[in-house]
């Protein structure tokens, strides 16, 4: 079960990352306040472009991926709020001074997973559901499914949020098959403050945000 549930994360991480930086990481998007999945769909071939680019300087040096992320994916997602609806209930056991500590982990750890995600990618092609306007509403769901030959589908949904001062539409969680990333992790960490504290998830982000990255043989 352990070896299956990593293996789903794993695809689910390569999902976030594909689409994420296809789509967002692209200025028009903000422009596309009344229907964001346009932005996210617009801009899917020059992206691509942009990856198929930088691919000497990504197999020179794999943590390249981890610039990439930083500069072209980070400003788009809300990790801010995922890392606090991670807590959850265990928010009011973490003190205060351990807080900003926790969310620049909690930030480099997307960073991490997203760049094993693109090492890992195989070329899997994404198809979304028919747009459906986002007027007169702070949040959205959109749905897709991730398709790969040989593979079955993955159904993916991509939880939004509007930003009430920027007006901008930022990605906080992700839902593969009925698993939402989040819950998953906030179960997971849940679990570890409880019997440790918050410095032991701390511990165990920094340790996965300080492995090299190997870029994945034979895609």
């Amino acid at each position: 079960m352990n070896i299956v549930f990593s293996n789903f994360i794993k695809q689910l991480c390569q999902v976030v990352f594909v689409i994420l930086f296809l789509g967002l990481a692209n200025s028009s998007f903000a422009t596309e306040q009344d229907n964001p999945q346009l932005g996210l769909e617009k801009v899917t071939n020059a992206a691509f472009a942009r990856i198929k680019l930088e691919q000497q300087s990504i197999e020179a040096n794999p943590e390249h991926l981890r610039t990439i992320i930083e500069q072209e994916l980070m400003p788009h997602i809300d990790h801010k709020f995922a890392a606090f609806k991670v807590l959850g209930k265990q928010f009011k056991s973490v003190s205060k001074q351990q807080i900003p500590e926790y969310v620049e982990q909690f930030r480099l750890y997307l960073i991490s997973n997203f760049a094993v995600a693109l090492a890992n990618y195989g070329g899997q092609e994404l198809i979304f559901e028919p747009v459906k306007e986002a007027k007169n509403t702070k949040s959205m769901t959109i749905k897709s499914i991730i398709r790969g030959a040989g593979r079955p589908d993955i159904s993916i949904h991509f939880k939004l949020r509007k930003n009430s001062k920027t007006q901008e539409w930022k990605t906080y969680d992700l839902v593969a098959e009925g698993i939402s990333l989040l819950s998953s992790k906030q179960t997971e960490f849940a679990s570890l403050i409880r019997q440790q504290g918050i410095q032991a998830v701390i511990d165990v982000m920094k340790s996965k945000n300080s492995e090299p990255l190997e870029l994945a043989k034979n895609n």
